[in-house]
């Protein structure tokens, strides 16, 4: 691949050609694939290791525990080292750590390798606060928008091409040796491509850690934007973990590459949350939330109907969560990257991670209610962590109407 000697030069702020743009969302997708191509696996990995989808769920809910602590240890590094040269080394540690997988002989080493892995797969919010920085004021949030759309694609894709791959590939172990492969390939072509640019911050690691805790006690705002994060994805992990046992059982009898293919589904949703990115750049953060965080409890409602045993309201809920779901990561974006234009990395952290928290709580509810009482107690789980958000939105919501009331009448 052929680089422009202009994308070295980019300084930070003064805009984004849409080519890097496009490579950003690319590359971010590719990435944060890694961490997703188990889900549509889980009932072929538990066939082999005859084990139940209690323990084979622990697969999800360690990586998603292990992208939480890559979230909270790596990020950061971003505000004081080579953004280029960090994202090249997570990127060949991924790969090893996937051909790891691809040969692990028991279920028990599967989930420690991919712990591993998750820790090092956190090379998309990297990108996105890389994105942010680069982009002008003007064309940030289109620009996070539009990488963020890359990301969730490549989530959603992730299921896809990896029932696809294990139904006609040989199985689940292929999946993981391809995946090692792409990311080798990915670390070159981005080793050429990133820009080189200067850190602004000389912080010692302890000094930058702790400086991401003061930063996340300063801003109120960024809290609750952590909050919005935590509920939504818990919901949106919860449906995704136990949405193969469902396919897989009656009356649907899916194999992996069918169910990998509801990934198709959703990303309609997700790309359909591309358009939040302009949005956020005009403002009317609060009124677009709250819009979103109620498409996500009507998606729950319609995951629900006859216990998960209708196909159309199946389809229609998937593309309302994933809509709802992401349109709320895009708004939340947004808003916390006006904050500390110095401190993107530190806040990518704290607001990520606690997202991702909201998974392993999602994934952990998830499979321990399907395995207690079926696809409904998952439902209700789902549907429990999107009614929370949408009452924290609408407090938050009367606490500041009150309050500039209260301004404009003392």
């Amino acid at each position: 691949m052929t680089v422009a000697p202009a994308h070295r030069q980019l300084v930070e702020g003064q805009g984004l050609p849409r080519g890097m743009v496009t490579l950003f969302a690319v590359a971010a997708g590719l990435a944060v694939a890694n961490i997703y191509y188990a889900q549509p696996l889980l009932t072929s990995i538990a066939a082999e290791f005859h084990t139940g989808s209690g323990t084979v769920a622990l697969i999800v809910t360690a990586t998603t525990v292990g992208y939480a602590i890559g979230l909270a240890t790596v990020v950061p590094l971003g505000d004081v080292v080579s953004r280029r040269r960090l994202v090249v080394t997570l990127l060949v540690l991924v790969a090893i750590g996937q051909a790891g997988c691809a040969v692990m002989p028991s279920i028990g080493l599967l989930v420690v390798a991919s712990f591993a892995v998750a820790v090092c797969a956190v090379v998309a919010p990297l990108l996105v606060s890389f994105a942010a920085a680069l982009a002008n004021p003007g064309e940030r949030g289109r620009a996070t928008g539009t990488v963020m759309s890359g990301v969730l694609l490549g989530l959603l894709l992730a299921r896809t091409g990896g029932g696809v791959v294990a139904q006609w590939g040989g199985g689940w172990r292929t999946v993981y040796a391809v995946a090692a492969v792409v990311m080798l390939a990915l670390a070159v072509v981005l080793h050429r491509a990133l820009p080189d640019v200067e850190v602004a911050s000389k912080l010692r690691y302890l000094s930058l850690l702790r400086s991401a805790v003061v930063i996340v006690r300063e801003e109120p705002l960024l809290r609750l934007r952590c909050a919005y994060g935590f509920l939504s994805f818990a919901g949106f992990s919860a449906f995704w973990v136990s949405s193969a046992f469902l396919l897989a059982d009656a009356p649907y009898g899916y194999g992996s590459a069918l169910i990998g293919t509801f990934g198709l589904v959703g990303a309609v949703g997700a790309y359909a949350a591309r358009a939040i990115g302009p949005v956020s750049d005009r403002g009317r953060d609060n009124l677009v939330t709250g819009v979103l965080l109620s498409v996500i409890l009507l998606a729950w409602g319609a995951l629900a109907l006859n216990g998960g045993h209708w196909l159309i309201a199946l389809l229609v809920g998937v593309v309302l969560l994933d809509l709802g779901v992401q349109g709320v990561q895009v708004m939340n974006l947004g808003v916390v990257y006006r904050l500390r234009p110095e401190a993107r990395n530190r806040i990518t952290m704290a607001y990520t991670s606690t997202y991702f928290l909201g998974g392993v709580a999602g994934s952990a509810a998830s499979g321990a209610a399907y395995a207690a009482a079926g696809w409904p107690a998952v439902c209700a789980v789902g549907g429990g962590f999107a009614l929370l958000a949408l009452l924290l939105q609408v407090a938050e919501s009367t606490v500041r109407r009150l309050r500039v009331a209260g301004q404009r009448n003392p």
